[in-house]
């Protein structure tokens, strides 16, 4: 297919108002950047995201699971990222997720290990294993050290700074850090970013990505070009992450009115527990008081100013001096 081809379709004609499903939905991204028959918007994204140039250039590239409908909706939306390989043996697991769920970050690093365990059968083939590289793109945010939207990472040595195991890396694409607007796009990464986060809200093709294999990835994306099949799948998986997003809002919003209500009740028998302690603190004052007074007749102001404002447990201690102290101020010495 060549971009004469391309260009002559209706996804070109901008004036028309078009509908294109959002590359952020699972299903969706899986049939943009995961099919046999866009393979050169899958690579463009790769080499842009990876600054491959010049011999390093993607020349071939196998797609593991390539998008088949019936075969995504078997396996019920369990796998849908992006599993492919280069001619070079290199491995690339790409996966858009929307929400983060628990260990996420665990899972990752999990399943990119898995796909570099899994390339061999026995310890000795050890040099028939390849790099993998794990690239997420989130519809949050995951890392609250920076604010940079691409993030590469890495094991380094601590001290030299040098890297030396590089077979398992990871590439991560936040986009809510993303704000350029359509003019600011400056190269090629960051019009697949921009396609990513807002292809699903256009109505026509921007002229900046009017061009191939943007306009290609905008053909993949158009509804109107979507079977029965897959309009169904993509509205499924719209409506489950809807729900999901559902739940966890009512979850917060549950942990919000729970955590007020636990407040309150803890306030309350704070509150219950204070009024008690301060009742049983003025009958031990007025005790004291009254011991006082019989014993040495006549309590000095300044006594009885301490006496009030004295805690419980001072209140006891010098209940106890009364029985001995031949003073008042022996009343409020430390007894050993």
């Amino acid at each position: 297919m060549n971009d004469q081809t391309l260009l002559s379709r209706p996804v070109n004609h901008r004036k028309s108002i078009m509908k294109f499903i959002d590359p952020r939905i699972d299903f969706a991204f899986k049939k943009i950047f995961g099919s046999e028959s866009a393979k050169d918007v899958l690579v463009s994204f790769l080499e842009s995201l990876l600054q491959l140039e010049g011999d390093r250039r993607i020349a071939e590239l196998t797609i593991l699971d390539p998008f088949l409908a019936p075969k995504i909706r078997e396996l019920k939306y369990s796998i849908l990222d992006v599993k492919c390989r280069d001619y070079r043996g290199i491995s690339y697991i790409v996966e858009m997720q929307i929400q983060k769920v628990a260990a996420f970050l665990k899972r990752i690093q999990y399943n990119a290990a898995k796909a570099y365990a899994h390339q061999i059968e026995r310890s000795e083939d050890y040099p028939k294993l390849n790099q993998v590289i794990a690239i997420t793109i989130t519809d949050f945010v995951l890392f609250v050290g920076f604010d940079h939207c691409v993030s590469r990472h890495e094991s380094r040595e601590t001290i030299t700074g040098q890297t030396y195991l590089q077979d398992i890396l990871h590439f991560f694409v936040e986009l809510p850090k993303f704000s350029k607007s359509l003019e600011e796009l400056d190269d090629i990464l960051d019009k697949w970013i921009y396609f990513i986060k807002y292809a699903g809200s256009l109505q026509e093709v921007p002229e900046k990505l009017s061009a191939a294999p943007f306009l290609h990835a905008f053909e993949m994306a158009m509804v109107a070009n979507m079977t029965a099949e897959e309009l169904e799948m993509y509205d499924n998986a719209g409506i489950a992450i809807a729900d999901a997003r559902g739940v966890v809002e009512q979850a917060r919003q549950e942990g919000l009115r729970e955590g007020e209500q636990k407040g309150r009740q803890d306030g309350i028998q704070i509150g219950e527990q204070k009024g008690r302690q301060e009742g049983r603190r003025e009958e031990a004052v007025s005790i004291l008081l009254k011991l006082m007074r019989r014993k040495f007749g006549q309590t000095p102001d300044w006594a009885a100013e301490k006496v009030k404002e004295a805690s419980l447990d001072l209140l006891g201690a010098w209940g106890e001096n009364v029985l001995f102290a031949n003073s008042v101020d022996e009343v409020f010495a430390d007894r050993q």
